[in-house]
């Protein structure tokens, strides 16, 4: 079969699976599986490929198709311009995270340090270490799976980070940092778990089926991880220092009144690019 008749194929595949962009998830594993780019789908269109490939092809079609994550097959999500390596056992980063870091750069100074709280992939800390200088990341995961994805993941970039297993601010109580051991930070930042449980049941399969559960339950009003964060993080916070988290399109007025409860000044709602709400920020006293 010719890369035209194969994306044809994947298309039709997928249309009858009901994926909604089919057309794109086609196209996209027809490049993994032939190692090729847009490009060269478009001009080599009629390029004859050989059989394992068109059977390789077949296979993780028929995955995409039972409603595993594109991104679970290809074992890669690019964040930021960054690519990480992503696997079920973390979320796969989206484009609404992008403004959380986008946001976070926007306060990032260098030397800085910053503590990423439900690190998963780690591709949020990451992003901030890559894009500035001499800055100290901590990521902190109640999963050891996650952090082993996130320890693969900054080998890969290059980068040095620290990533601790525990319950939120729980691992600190142990960590001195060689450079500032008072263990303060100027940032922390966290997309944390904050759907609704009874809401989950609801999500497509792509996210209930195949995400880590414990990322994404936010407790019976999604807010659980918010209020526990907040009750902690300003004896682990410098003065002036920066909290910023993600939140769901519903939340910023919650969150917002959360933070200020917790004594965060300058608290600010920012939406992402759909005009929704998606990063709660505020600073400490």
């Amino acid at each position: 079969m010719t890369y035209r008749e194969l994306y044809e194929y994947g298309k039709s595949r997928l249309s009858e699976a009901g994926i909604a962009e089919a057309g794109l998830d086609a196209r996209l594993l027809l490049e993994y599986v032939c190692h090729a780019d847009r490009n060269e789908l478009i001009l080599y269109a009629d390029r004859e490929r050989n059989s394992m490939e068109e059977q390789f092809y077949r296979m993780v079609i028929e995955k995409r198709a039972s409603r595993i994550p594109l991104q679970h097959i290809t074992g890669e999500q690019e964040f930021m311009g960054l690519p990480f390596q992503v696997n079920e056992h973390v979320l796969i980063p989206r484009q609404d995270t992008e403004i959380l870091v986008e946001e976070a750069m926007r306060h990032l100074g260098d030397g800085m340090r910053i503590l990423d709280l439900c690190t998963g992939s780690g591709c949020i800390l990451l992003s901030l270490l890559k894009y500035s200088n001499e800055c100290e990341g901590v990521g902190i995961d109640i999963s050891e799976e996650a952090l082993k994805t996130a320890r693969e993941n900054a080998e890969k970039l290059g980068l040095d980070a620290v990533f601790l297993a525990g319950d939120l601010f729980g691992p600190l109580a142990d960590f001195v940092s060689e450079r500032t051991p008072d263990r303060l930070f100027d940032m922390v930042v966290s997309n944390p778990p904050y759907i609704e449980t009874a809401v989950i049941d609801t999500l497509m399969p792509e996210v209930r089926d195949h995400e880590p559960f414990c990322a994404l339950d936010g407790g019976a009003d999604g807010l659980q991880f918010y209020r526990r964060i907040l009750a902690e993080a300003p004896a682990h916070m410098r003065r002036g220092a920066v909290l910023l988290f993600e939140i769901g399109c519903g939340q910023g007025e919650a969150v917002a009144r959360l933070m200020q409860e917790a004594g965060f000044v300058q608290v600010e709602v920012l939406q992402d690019y759909a005009g929704l709400d998606r990063v709660v920020c505020g600073s400490v006293r």
